[in-house]
């Protein structure tokens, strides 16, 4: 998968005003009044927004070709870059002839939902997604309604240098939580290594940890959002985050990206980072040779039964609320969102499919095949419009954990940021 597309999973929207454009009553649930059997729409033509490298150019004619002979319609597919996309759609979307179908970011699908941007599938939930998971599932749902379709996914794994690990005498990959550790604490005395590459606001990985505690980052006050820093799950969850880190030479007050932690174990004296499959490609552009020192294997959590919990980045798939072509948009998602399509694309680019059932398409890619065993378990940033405005720099998430790591408690942390973040999910 590109780079650029990946590194943009996760990211949450701004907030967005929609002026959606409603469809003409046609007395079908508001399908703009179309109501048309499958294959019954010869001559018409479906507008599909994706993004850049979500999925390749083979795989999209196959799906056109699918779709055309399902329902005698063509698809228009037209690629969209990432950087400016919130605002492009933004507009879209309030116009008259709005993009049919489009992709989006699973953190930014509820403040589009929010705004009446985007169409109720609740019929073809019942109809082709009853086995969806869960967890992949719930950042299509706003309010109870069911406003997108789960596309792909993908989170983060543990990427390590397989020669340090065998230097320090480590023959197999840690299936708990506590034996990682033991892994990394045996690099740092048998090795001249540093066991883990963690820096400080590593954050993402930071909401995974939260995920596996049971928590939550917010709380409802009343009918207003507030901060849930000070609960015992994240301060469980930012303990975990500081012994591991403790191992670590990264500095406490960077992220992932500052330097590029691929690049750091592309030198070779690191034996591990928690990271995306993708940054493997950061490490081998630096240095041709790492490349065959490079394993994964799932972040493991508690239990051995149970991974740890890890952030799901990805893309649902919506229908726009002013489209005059909804049952034709819902005809292509059946066919986009199939078993066969989701299987293929899932083994073309890598990523985690909607259903745990079309896993054995990762067979082979091992990065993938060491993500997919957490993707039930995980999560997301809170699914709620008031969000988008706490990802803003400075985030104050990222400012909590440095103050961890610097001697702070959690509860005193989480007080430290709590003012600000709450002026964010107020949007004041």
């Amino acid at each position: 998968m590109k780079r650029k597309l990946i590194s943009a999973i996760g990211v949450a929207a701004m907030m967005v005003s929609i002026a959606a454009c409603g469809g003409d009553d046609g007395g079908d649930g508001g399908s703009g009044g179309e109501s048309a059997a499958a294959g019954d729409y010869a001559g018409q033509e479906l507008t599909v927004w994706v993004m850049d490298g979500s999925s390749p150019d083979d795989w999209q004619a196959e799906v056109a070709a699918a779709f055309e002979k399902e329902t005698k319609a063509t698809v228009k597919f037209e690629v969209q870059q990432w950087n400016g996309i919130q605002q492009k759609l933004t507009t879209a979307l309030s116009e008259e002839n709005p993009p049919d179908v489009f992709e989006i970011g699973n953190t930014q699908t509820p403040a589009y939902a929010k705004t009446g941007g985007l169409a109720d599938l609740a019929d073809l939930k019942t109809e082709i997604g009853a086995d969806w998971t869960e967890a992949l599932n719930n950042s299509s749902v706003f309010d109870g309604k069911q406003y997108a379709a789960p596309w792909y996914f993908a989170n983060r794994v543990v990427l390590y240098n397989k020669k340090v690990w065998a230097d320090a005498g480590i023959t197999t990959t840690p299936k708990t939580r506590d034996e990682f550790y033991a892994n990394l604490e045996t690099i740092g005395e048998k090795t001249d290594a540093e066991p883990i590459y963690l820096p400080g606001q590593n954050w993402y990985h930071f909401v995974g940890l939260v995920v596996g505690e049971g928590g939550e980052l917010v709380k409802q006050d009343g009918d207003k959002w507030v901060s849930n820093l000070d609960s015992p799950e994240v301060a469980a969850a930012a303990e975990t985050y500081k012994k591991f880190q403790a191992l670590s030479k990264a500095p406490k007050d960077k992220d992932e990206a500052t330097p590029q932690q691929g690049e750091v174990f592309a030198e070779g004296n690191v034996g591990a980072f928690i990271g995306m499959g993708w940054e493997a490609g950061i490490a081998i552009e630096a240095n041709a040779a790492i490349e065959e020192q490079i394993g994964y294997f799932t972040i493991p959590g508690p239990t051995a039964d149970k991974p740890e919990g890890v952030f799901l980045g990805g893309s649902n798939l919506a229908v726009a609320a002013g489209s005059q072509k909804q049952d034709l948009a819902k005809e292509f998602m059946k066919i986009i969102l199939s078993d066969e399509f989701e299987g293929k694309l899932a083994k073309a680019n890598g990523v985690i499919p909607n259903k745990e059932s079309l896993q054995s398409n990762l067979a082979g890619n091992a990065a993938a095949e060491a993500a997919a065993p957490a993707a039930a378990g995980g999560g997301t940033t809170p699914l709620i419009a008031e969000w988008a405005a706490v990802e803003n720099a400075p985030n104050p998430i990222k400012t909590y954990l440095t103050a961890v790591l610097n001697g702070k408690t959690p509860a005193q942390a989480a007080a430290q940021v709590e003012g600000e973040f709450n002026k964010r999910l107020s949007q004041e």
